[in-house]
């Protein structure tokens, strides 16, 4: 009998991962460990009573399968293991012969192993390896997955937070999603919805994210996001270590604003204004992009001895995150399923549409870079990191060509804000262009000079009327 085969007789199972042992004459030792390996995993189905030949399977049966059912189920609830484990159970007769099978859950208590820690599995592939010392450090710091940055960091308070970064937040929020409940709320209110604060204490996921760095550095002693260019397409190749390297930033939201800005410069980026005038940067690319540096900063593992890392190669760009996935990509990807590691952080940017609602954006970021450049992301997932990396296309253009084009640009967005607005200021527009005031000001006076552009009125008071 074939796997599918297996399945169709056992219908009403969702398998995600299965082992069968064949348990004549009871439990065999060798399940203990899959019980581990499941446990420490994402879980699976552990049947009885089926030998494993190959690819094929044999249906045995269980010579007395209440007696098995009952030692296997006494072994889990009783000393052997170092927590309790709860299963769900279902029984077979397959041509008369009994079959039993056990589904172990993924436990919240890793790592989960039998009379010593030394027999601590995993599940890799169809087969159960012994945990390293590593895999196990990463275990226990994976107990609180999704609930240690939620936790309240001692002594800290209001006076912990950052002005300048709140306000920042809360104007992106006024612009990027007005509709939202929070921006009618006062200080209090709004810290207390969004969890920054809870019972007057920052919550270590609101300190990360708005935290003045000194009280950062309290809880977490090498608080740091890494961000290198490199000028090579490896350590090996680069003839320097780096040509740049980001400088030390307050909390998450600044470090966010600034390895945003670095990493745009490597793809192609149009400018244009929304109905509400602001100005919106399109590309699929940078969409990628951000996708990958928000996912960075909402799962990585804070509390681990490694840093949120990004790699600028001359041909790629490596997000490496510290903490593994909660469950295995294809189901994370499949079902869209959203277990975030901190999850008040991920709310955080959820609220300014700087990421999605559901999964982990494996499918934006694939469909997305697709787009771009006709490549998908290529993943390292390991135990306790996670490495998405992009390849660049290389695109040769002199200097001249990139000047002309970058300027043809921007007379025309500035047009197009003056046929939207014949009052607009050059200040209002150097805002809106992310450009300097002085940069405007220059290509006013060239559109001048061509004929394009009057000024009617004086520089208070007047305003501005483009010549067909």
């Amino acid at each position: 009998m074939t796997k599918d085969g297996l399945i169709q007789k056992l219908d009403d199972l969702e398998w995600e991962d299965f082992e069968v042992k064949e348990a004549m004459a009871g439990p065999p030792k060798s399940s203990w460990e899959t019980v581990s390996a499941f446990s420490n995993t994402s879980g699976g189905w552990l049947v009885f009573g089926i030998k494993q030949k190959g690819k094929r399977f044999e249906i045995q049966g269980l010579t007395n399968p209440e007696k098995t059912e009952q030692d296997f189920l006494n072994t889990l609830r009783g000393d052997k293991f170092n927590v309790q484990i709860s299963t769900k159970q279902e029984k077979y007769n397959i041509d008369g012969k009994p079959l039993l099978a056990f589904y172990i859950p993924a436990s919240n208590k890793k790592p989960v192993y039998f009379n010593s820690q030394i027999n601590t599995f995993i599940r890799r592939g169809s087969a159960d390896h012994r945990a390293t010392k590593e895999e196990v450090d990463t275990m226990y710091r994976d107990q609180t997955f999704g609930t240690k940055t939620s936790e309240t960091a001692p002594d800290t308070g209001i006076k912990d937070l950052n002005t300048t970064s709140l306000n920042r937040y809360r104007n992106y929020m006024s612009r990027f999603n007005p509709g939202a409940s929070y921006n009618r709320f006062n200080e209090d209110e709004f810290l207390s919805k969004l969890r920054i604060l809870e019972n007057g204490e920052c919550t270590y996921g609101g300190l990360l994210m708005f935290g003045k760095r000194s009280t950062i550095e309290r809880h977490f002693p090498d608080f740091w996001v890494d961000l290198l260019e490199i000028p090579g397409i490896s350590y090996r190749d680069s003839k320097i270590r780096y040509t740049f390297r980001l400088d030390e930033f307050e909390n998450l939201w600044e470090y966010y604003f600034e390895c945003f800005a670095r990493l745009k410069q490597k793809v192609d980026v149009t400018f244009v204004l929304t109905s509400e005038g602001f100005g919106q940067e399109l590309s699929p690319g940078l969409d990628a992009i951000r996708e990958a540096l928000v996912n960075m900063l909402m799962h990585a593992d804070y509390f681990s001895p490694a840093h949120p890392r990004i790699r600028i190669f001359t041909d790629h760009i490596e997000f490496y995150n510290p903490g593994g996935l909660p469950k295995p990509y294809e189901e994370l990807k499949d079902k869209d399923i959203s277990l975030p590691r901190n999850p008040i952080i991920a709310k955080l940017f959820r609220m300014v549409k700087l990421a999605e609602n559901a999964g982990f954006g494996f499918d934006k970021m694939e469909t997305k870079w697709m787009q771009h450049n006709r490549t998908k992301p290529e993943y390292d997932l390991s135990f306790d990191s996670t490495i998405v990396k992009f390849q660049l296309q290389i695109i040769k253009e002199t200097t001249q060509k990139t000047t002309q084009k970058t300027t043809q640009k921007t007379t025309q967005e500035i047009l197009k804000i003056i046929s939207d607005n014949k009052f607009a200021t050059t200040t209002e527009m150097a805002f809106l262009l992310n450009r300097s005031r002085s940069a405007i000001a220059k290509q006013i006076v060239k559109l001048k000079e061509k004929g394009q552009l009057k000024r009617i009125g004086p520089d208070k008071g007047g305003y501005w009327k483009i010549i067909e």
